[in-house]
Parts: C-alpha cells; structure tokens; sequence
C-alpha cells in the first residue's frame, strides 16, 4: 500500500519563470507591471518605458535568486525595479558630466603659450574625432574608467567601446605622424 503523498507547495510566480514557464512570466507582466510602471516614472519620468522594460529583464534574469523564505515576491520585485532605476540614474549622471567634460575639452579654444606644440596638436586632432570616440577616450583617460565601465556608463557593447577606443587613439597617432614630418 502506498502512503498518501503530502501536497506539494505552490511555486511562486518567480520560481515558475526560473523554471522557464512562458504563462508565468505573462503572469508576472500582469501582477507587477502597474508596480513597477509606478516605480520607473517616480524615479525616472522621462525616460519610464524604457526602464520599465530593463526591470522585467532584470526580473526574469534574476527570478531564481528569488527566495519565498527571505521575502515576498512583491518586495523582490520591487527592491530589482528600485535597483535598475537607481543604477540608471547614477549611469545619466555620469554620462551627462562626461558629456559636459568632452563639449570643455573641445571647446576650450586654442591652447595657450604654455601647452608644448605636440599637446596642441593631439588637442586640434581630439576635436576631429567623432563624438563617440571623443566620449570613449574622456572617461578612459580623464576618469580612469576600465572599457567595461564605458560600455557600462554609455550603454554600449564593449566590443563598441573598444572599437571607438582603438581608433581614436589610431586616429591621434596618424595625425601626430603627420604633424611631425611636416616640421622638419
């Protein structure tokens, strides 16, 4: 004879979509989509669809860290909604005071007497450089930041990043070749 089996505990929305359940994760879009659209447009009004849409990937990334132990599933949800809008926040700073360092570079006019000739140079060929490349080469040179943090910071693939990275320097070099042959 067997044993009457004891039933199985629900699984919560978020242990489904860990699993793979596609209707869990339209289930989850449904329970948590006002929350998090509530979230998003506090911190984030402007740009609140977008965030929106980078929460629920972060959602159905993380969804297996959820633990039922540790807290509910809406408490969950909304500690990775507040965490992604507040990462984005700090990632428009940056970019907005990297922008504003690369439009002082660019547009600090001609060096004065005291910058040798070569850095005026390399100043005059930084102007060339697409915008792109000129961000790339500011935080990586005046912030300090890794490639991985660029792409991170700009929200571009790090591929991207390096490629910007490369030429820009390539670009630089090849201008101070030419500036240098043309003085002897």
């Amino acid at each position: 004879m067997v044993a009457p089996t004891a039933a199985l505990p629900a699984r919560s929305l978020l242990q489904q979509v860990a699993a793979g359940d596609e209707a869990a994760i339209r289930s989850v879009i449904e329970t948590y989509r006002a929350l998090i659209w509530s979230i998003a447009r506090r911190f984030d009004p402007v740009d609140a669809e977008d965030a929106v849409q980078e929460i629920f990937l972060d959602v159905w990334k993380h969804a297996a860290r959820f633990d039922p132990a540790l807290s509910t599933e809406t408490t969950f949800v909304a500690m990775v909604a507040r965490r992604r809008v507040i990462d984005r926040r700090r990632r428009k700073a940056l970019r907005d005071r990297t922008l504003t360092k690369v439009a002082t570079i660019s547009h600090e006019g001609p060096p004065g007497p005291d910058v040798g000739a070569e850095a005026a140079m390399v100043a005059r060929c930084f102007e060339q450089l697409s915008e792109e490349q000129r961000e790339v080469l500011v935080l990586a040179i005046c912030e300090g930041m890794t490639q991985t943090e660029i792409a991170a910071v700009l929200a571009m693939p790090l591929g991207t990043v390096k490629a910007h990275a490369r030429r820009g320097l390539l670009a630089i070099r090849a201008a101070a070749a030419l500036g240098d042959g043309e003085g002897t």
